[in-house]
């Protein structure tokens, strides 16, 4: 798997390069911070320590293409370019740019200290995103449907079972207009507000707070995820809105295993990204394969697979529920406020806002990290050229 190429920079100990570039407890596979961006490409074939880092979120792309592919080959799905699938494909980009920039983060960051700082930015941005992806999918097929009701249906708990005859009817909050109005109002811009705290917060760890820079990075995406998960939490402690003899209520039980799949393989992943095991117990062992961080993006990819297998099983819930309509307090609502299906400016647009701002984070910090380290940068560059000549 591995090249040799001839005009590639011998690979450092830990003790050989600037500290900012070290990790906890690994101690070869260096590369100095200097590389060209074609001796960056290059190095995704050579045993460095970022080569695993590159390959477990890189490969994963093609594996979650094809997964999310499906939905469009079930009998009776829209079009792709049917609005209805306008926040799917928003949780496509966002989950395609989080492992695009994961991995070529990892994979270019030795272009330079700034260019390093650059690309993790980059990366924290595009978490960031993906949670906000992550709730437009959640708020369109996962949404509680307090205002929604199927003519002439009977409630059942979520998975209890209840025949449709014995079904007790919902309670009577459940489809209150107040309620279903400030979570209508309050949920995706809650959303992208989080989402904003998160990128700032981890930017900042990268130029202070650095001691729990891993603590504070795992901890403060524990906010995005409990924010957008408000639609499963409520469906799980609430009913399904499908009748429990129906196809779309089959399908929607799944919803909760892949839930607690996708929370189980986060905290597995944290875990790893906080303890530093298995290079904490034997420091210089997993240098190149099988270190924590490795580990970390593996798990952090089967949670984000679970999580598309449960947003794939609401949306063919709600395909096979073509009777689902919306109750006559909901459409009141939803004729002053608009359609309350996707829209074009409430999804793409919705992100692009979201984008725009984060872009404009990270321009922020990346102009601080030039001035932080532009001149050790430089000194960099010369002594590796000087270098370069005496050989």
């Amino acid at each position: 798997m591995f090249l040799n190429c001839t005009d590639a920079p011998p690979l450092l100990r830990h003790t050989e390069v600037p500290p900012r570039v070290t990790e906890n407890y690994i101690l070869t596979g260096y590369r100095f911070p200097n590389y060209s961006l074609r001796q960056c490409l290059l190095s995704a074939f050579r045993p460095t320590n970022e080569t695993g880092n590159f390959w477990t979120h890189f490969l994963p792309v093609f594996v979650f293409a094809y997964h999310f592919a499906e939905v469009f080959g079930w009998e009776g799905a829209p079009p792709g370019r049917d609005p209805f699938f306008y926040p799917l494909w928003n949780y496509f980009l966002g989950v395609l740019c989080l492992l695009m920039a994961s991995s070529l983060a990892h994979l270019l960051n030795s272009m330079s200290l700034v260019v390093r700082e650059v690309c993790f930015f980059v990366d924290y941005g595009t978490i960031s995103a993906y949670t906000v992806g992550s709730s437009l999918a959640y708020y369109y097929y996962i949404h509680p449907r307090a205002g929604l009701l199927e003519a002439g249906a009977a409630w059942a708990y979520n998975g209890s079972g209840v025949s449709p005859r014995d079904s007790p009817r919902p309670p009577a909050w459940y489809g209150v207009p107040d309620v279903s109005a400030l979570f209508e109002s309050c949920y995706v811009p809650s959303s992208c507000v989080v989402a904003i705290i998160c990128i700032l917060s981890c930017c900042n760890t990268r130029q202070r707070w650095r001691r729990y820079r891993y603590v504070i990075r795992t901890l403060v995406f524990l906010l995005p995820f409990l924010v957008s998960s408000t639609p499963i939490f409520y469906r799980l402690l609430t009913r399904s809105p499908y009748r429990p003899a129906s196809t779309s209520f089959a399908s929607s039980a799944s919803m909760a295993v892949y839930f607690y799949r996708h929370c189980a393989w986060l905290v597995v992943s944290a875990v790893f990204n906080i303890s530093k095991v298995p290079e904490r117990l034997a420091p210089g062992r997993f240098d190149v394969w099988g270190h924590s961080h490795q580990l970390f993006h593996c798990c952090t990819f089967l949670s984000i697979l679970d999580e598309l297998h449960m947003i794939k099983a609401e949306v063919r819930a709600v395909l096979l529920q073509p009777t689902l309509v919306l109750s006559e307090a909901t459409a009141a609502t939803a004729a002053v406020s608009g359609s309350p299906g996707p829209t074009a400016l409430s999804t793409y647009g919705v992100m692009l806002t979201l984008q725009a701002t984060i872009a404009a984070i990270i321009g922020w910090f990346s102009w601080q990290a030039e001035h932080i380290y532009g001149a050790e940068r430089d000194q960099l560059a010369r002594r590796a050229l000087k270098g370069h000549k005496s050989h």
